[in-house]
């Protein structure tokens, strides 16, 4: 299923600044595969599955992808649908400057509700960590990550540390994610490109 999902997100090679502000050489373009979503149902409907036991309330993603694919798993569970928008809050050293907010008229009727996190990849895990942060502050209960796919320890690491299960469908188990400073392909002078690139 990994190089299914892969082909899904049409994964590329390259030099690209992410969300978090980490760099690294592997792109999922996300967006395009959301333009037939018939073609994630299945996909979202295995999540599900994985997600199931841990009696999910309700289901929250970061806008915006995530959020989408958070609301087909909603409707597979016969759960709740919350969202996180995104909102920018500059950081001293440049990395997850983006941080996430469940809107006001909802924030209310997630606490206390068993709620599962879903996002279609993790990577570094800007919008996830972001999510889990506001959801906690709606006093919602996290009872389960999941995702499509992970890309190397972030999600797991996360996932870990707030002592709830991680449930994917796939894993890619090394990838390569720099902070800037430390980047092998800047300092090749290999050109950037990512979340800031005007073409996307």
């Amino acid at each position: 299923m990994q190089d299914e999902i892969l082909r899904l997100f049409a994964a590329r090679r390259g030099h690209f600044r992410f969300e978090s502000g980490h760099h690294g050489d592997l792109w999922l373009e996300i967006a395009p595969a959301y333009v037939h979503p018939w073609r994630l149902r299945r996909y979202a409907a295995a999540l599900a599955r994985l997600l199931a036991p841990h009696q999910i309330e309700a289901v929250c993603g970061p806008l915006v992808e995530g959020a989408f694919l958070a609301q087909i798993v909603a409707e597979e569970l016969g759960a709740e649908f919350y969202f996180a928008e995104q909102f920018v809050q500059p950081s001293a050293d440049g990395l997850y400057p983006v941080r996430y907010r469940i809107p006001a008229a909802l924030r209310a009727g997630i606490a206390g509700k068993r709620t599962a996190l879903v996002d279609d990849v993790i990577n570094a895990g800007s919008a996830v960590r972001g999510t889990i942060d506001d959801l906690s502050a709606c006093e919602a209960k996290l009872v389960a990550i999941g995702a499509l796919m992970t890309l190397g320890n972030p999600a797991s690491e996360l996932a870990a540390k707030k002592e709830v299960p991680l449930e994917t469908l796939a894993q890619v188990a090394s990838t390569s994610l720099w902070q800037p400073s430390a980047c092998p392909l800047c300092a090749a002078g290999e050109p950037l490109e990512g979340v800031d690139d005007p073409s996307r």
